[in-house]
């Protein structure tokens, strides 16, 4: 690592916030210098949805049809199996999109694409086994980061810092950043179960008396989701490993005959849930996007659409300024709250939306455990049932959301 390694912009973090604003940002002409903590992508658990608002975006930069070359599946309904009752919860179909469906995708896969496509621009690099452990500050301003490698603690200059290092992220912490807490209710464990001819085709889920889980179809396995009770895994682990695959079995009947495979809970991943969001995500030298600004719970997988709407949005609102090199650090600063600006209240609106449905479904089923009548089917799912097309309307906050944003650089 070169102390004296300087930029335009420095991305904190190689998700699909900072991996998307890298390609764009290159694209639009900026020296880009994305950082990534790992030595590759390529990590389980984390979110495989690519959604149609995304797919759209890769469209406007021409890189739709090489993106749907790569192996995935097409989500065109979302459908989950409530108290043994099949039910449909979203209707792809229905959407004004270019495509009308999920692309589900293992988000290692959608990383290393935006990374090959980015490295086609002469001013993007991606240091990998980086970590950004602070912030460099002069004069009330964010002028770089300080930065981990295996050789050692450096730094890296930059006009503009983006932190997209998630939903612990340091630099926002380091930033001294005020968060409000709004709150969850679950938490989640994951783990993966092998899938085997005849099971059900398709992601879906899961809702019985006391119990929810979301099943993703990975081809090879399932990648399974399994909602308890914020801070319920000791009382799980308590009740010993055989008794945790008998609720898994009973949860999801079709692959009850495999719940052996769970050999251990070093095989259960806990995701703790939050829920939060930055009252201001900037401070001169110093922009947060994606789930460094607004921590999304899992429900609808809709945080890497948010991350990537943020990232389109930065780009589009900053990218032109950032490729200016005339124009001095200070003279980006008042762009940084029209960001803010741009995405906050789609981070609202969907946050709020998630807590409505934590709060209303997800811990009405978990405070069901031990009744002895079956969980019955909301009114608002029934009604979709009756009238289909009512379907659309999930589907659009799922697959669209609020505010959707277009490539303008």
């Amino acid at each position: 690592m070169n102390p004296s390694l300087s930029t335009r912009c420095c991305i904190v973090g190689g998700g699909p916030a900072g991996m998307m604003l890298g390609l764009l940002l290159a694209r639009a002409g900026v020296d880009v210098i994305v950082l990534e903590k790992h030595g590759d992508f390529l990590r389980d658990f984390r979110g495989d949805t690519v959604h149609p608002s995304t797919l759209d975006v890769m469209g406007d930069l021409g890189l739709l049809d090489a993106f749907l070359a790569r192996p995935h599946d097409k989500a065109h309904r979302l459908r989950a199996t409530i108290s043994g009752q099949q039910i449909g919860l979203a209707d792809f179909s229905r959407l004004r999109t270019r495509c009308k469906f999920i692309a589900m995708v293992p988000q290692w896969e959608f990383l290393d694409f935006l990374r090959d496509e980015a490295e086609r621009y002469p001013g993007f690099r991606l240091l990998l086994e980086t970590e950004g452990t602070g912030l460099v500050e002069r004069d009330g301003r964010v002028v770089g980061v300080e930065v981990q490698t295996a050789e050692g603690a450096s730094q890296i200059a930059a006009d503009l810092v983006v932190a997209a290092d998630g939903r612990r992220s340091v630099l926002r912490e380091a930033a001294g950043l005020t968060v409000r807490d709004i709150g969850a209710p679950i938490d989640v464990l994951w783990m993966r179960l092998p899938k085997r001819p005849g099971d059900p085709e398709g992601s879906g889920g899961y809702i019985d008396t006391g119990h929810f889980m979301a099943t993703i179809d990975r081809n090879s396995y399932w990648q399974c989701a399994y909602v308890i009770a914020k801070g319920g895994i000791s009382a799980i682990q308590a009740r010993g490993l055989d008794a945790f695959r008998a609720e898994i079995a009973a949860t999801v009947p079709p692959l009850a005959d495999r719940v052996d495979h769970i050999a251990s809970w070093d095989d259960v991943k806990l995701l703790s849930v939050t829920v939060d969001r930055l009252v201001q995500w900037w401070k001169p030298g110093l922009l947060c996007i994606g789930d460094a600004a607004h921590a999304m719970s899992p429900i609808g997988g809709v945080g890497i659409n948010l991350a990537v709407q943020d990232a389109v949005a930065t780009a589009n609102l900053l990218g032109k300024a950032l490729a200016d090199r005339a124009m001095g650090a200070e003279a980006i600063t008042p762009l940084l709250t029209r960001v803010q600006q741009r995405r906050e209240f789609p981070a609202k609106v969907t946050q709020a939306v998630q807590v409505a449905v934590q709060n209303r479904l997800l811990r009405p089923v978990l405070q069901s455990t031990g009744r002895s009548q079956p969980f019955s089917v909301p009114w608002v799912l029934r009604m979709a049932q009756r009238f289909p097309i009512l379907q659309g309307i999930p589907a659009y906050a799922v697959g669209v959301g609020v505010r959707p944003e277009r490539v303008m650089t």
